[in-house]
């Protein structure tokens, strides 16, 4: 593969590259920047921007974000760098289970708290019909634990439904 500019400004789904500061800077049709990620999970989610201040964020294929702890060269072709945290180029930005959970602490905001019956269901993948008067979308299932509440997990909540979107992978019998 050529690395001359032209080539360098292409969204390849091999390849991983830095996502731009701001969409001022943006090269690559469609990519999204790290400004408009920090935004997104402050206004969604009520996450903290300082709470990405140690990550990198990188694109891979068309709307896979990921975030590194840390910084290596741009463009980079590996098979995974850090953890996919979410999916963009799409109607509505959907985050990974891996990025609740490790990001979702911060949450302040559409984070449902599940009673236990509410949250060992939904860990297993299954739908739910909570009580939330709160926004449509993508929420943070979530249970208290040891006096703090923990992210389970995403659950896509719609018409009165929350749908868990915890991978078949991961999902657990408890």
């Amino acid at each position: 593969m050529s690395d001359d500019g032209e080539t360098l400004r292409e969204n390849v789904g091999q390849r991983f590259a830095r996502l731009p500061a701001t969409a001022d800077e943006r090269d690559v049709e469609g990519r999204v920047s790290r400004e408009e990620v920090l935004d997104w999970w402050e206004t969604r989610f009520g996450v903290p921007p300082e709470t990405f201040d140690d990550y990198t964020f990188w694109e891979k294929g068309a709307g896979k974000i990921w975030a590194l702890a840390g910084d290596v060269v741009s463009p980079i072709e590996v098979e995974a760098i850090g953890m996919k945290v979410l999916r963009t180029r799409q109607e509505h930005w959907k985050p990974t289970t891996d990025a609740v959970q490790r990001f979702g602490p911060e949450a302040s905001k559409n984070v449902i708290e599940l009673d236990a019956a509410d949250a060992r269901a939904f860990a297993a993948g299954e739908d739910l019909e909570p009580d939330w008067d709160g926004d449509w979308g993508y929420l943070i299932g979530a249970h208290e634990i040891a006096g703090g509440i923990e992210p389970i997990g995403v659950g896509l909540f719609t018409h009165g439904t929350l749908r868990s979107m915890v991978p078949k992978g991961r999902q657990r019998d408890v």
